[in-house]
């Protein structure tokens, strides 16, 4: 893989990543989730542990890292929903 190929794959699992902090943030803050949709976070949520998954098994660090980092984040959201409901 050459490095522009490589640095667009970086580029793109960190703002996707860091894309759903604001949502913990605001979750955290607010301590309402009413307006987050169960169904969506359970799925997605279930999605990026797949990927993470997938990324152990082809062992690739940055789908590692990404989607365990996104796996945290998300389900922290997923787990606040449930308790904030």
């Amino acid at each position: 893989m050459n490095s522009i190929t490589s640095t667009i794959g970086f580029v793109a699992a960190i703002l996707t990543t860091v894309s759903f902090v604001p949502q913990v943030l605001k979750v955290w803050r607010t301590r309402s989730a009413k307006d987050i949709s169960l169904g969506m976070y359970s799925l997605f949520t279930l999605g990026i542990a797949a990927w993470l998954v997938y990324g152990v098994l082809i062992d690739s660090w940055p789908v590692i890292l990404a989607n365990l980092v996104t796996l945290m984040l998300a389900g922290s959201v997923l787990v606040m929903k449930l308790k904030f409901a």
